[in-house]
């Protein structure tokens, strides 16, 4: 197997190829701003590194979110491009759980939040085996129970909710490629490459809009 995966849910522009054992080479900018920008660079960058031509990738691997719309589409349409230009399947993965794959727990039950803005949090909850038993939901962390063990920028960001909360503040398309070459192996299937979004757009048509139609 080699696999390309990247995920653009986050501030994060994440990109990394894995042979089915290890990661061989990964690529990580925190820009919130350009996602569209330095996706392509990074996975160019880690192709090379990996000393993989793109035509012998058999599979690639994106993060669906949850995240903004944004940032998050600038993934999901490179991951359809590329997948139907080079005949590839692709796997959708939980933003969250990818996350959650590298957090290091000590086998507790746990929490990951990335912030979703608007002074909200995407959140899941895990067990001590890191398998999703909660989530994904968006809420307001006042809405929440604190929650003990907690990772990632969200949780940071609320420690009256996350009062123990730690890094990995974003995701590792490393630690996003061996989720899936792991799920894939046990014969767990993935998710579709659609967007977790959990809310609506930002963007919103104006209030009394109207339409104009040709004559």
């Amino acid at each position: 197997m080699l696999l390309l995966a990247f995920d653009t849910a986050t501030p994060a522009v994440t990109a990394a190829v894995h042979d089915g054992e290890r990661v061989l080479a990964e690529a990580h900018q925190v820009d919130a701003r350009r996602h569209g920008e330095l996706l392509l660079p990074s996975i160019d960058r880690v192709l090379r590194d990996a000393g993989v031509d793109k035509h012998a990738l058999t599979a690639i691997a994106v993060g669906v979110g949850p995240g903004p719309y944004t940032g998050l589409r600038v993934g999901l349409v490179t991951a359809a491009t590329l997948g139907h230009a080079l005949g590839l399947p692709v796997h959708g993965v939980c933003t969250l759980d990818a996350i959650a794959h590298q957090a290091e727990n000590d086998g507790a039950p746990f929490t990951v939040a990335t912030d979703a803005r608007r002074k909200e949090v995407y959140w899941a909850s895990y067990d001590g085996d890191k398998r999703r038993t909660e989530g994904p939901e968006v809420s307001r962390p006042a809405d929440l129970t604190p929650h003990q063990v907690a990772f990632g920028a969200g949780a940071l960001l609320y420690p009256e909710t996350f009062p123990a909360a730690v890094g990995p503040e974003h995701v590792s398309a490393g630690a996003l490629a061996d989720f899936a070459v792991r799920e894939l192996a046990a014969g767990r299937e993935l998710l579709p490459n659609v967007p977790l979004y959990l809310r609506r757009p930002d963007a919103q048509v104006p209030a009394g809009y109207k339409a104009v139609l040709p004559a």
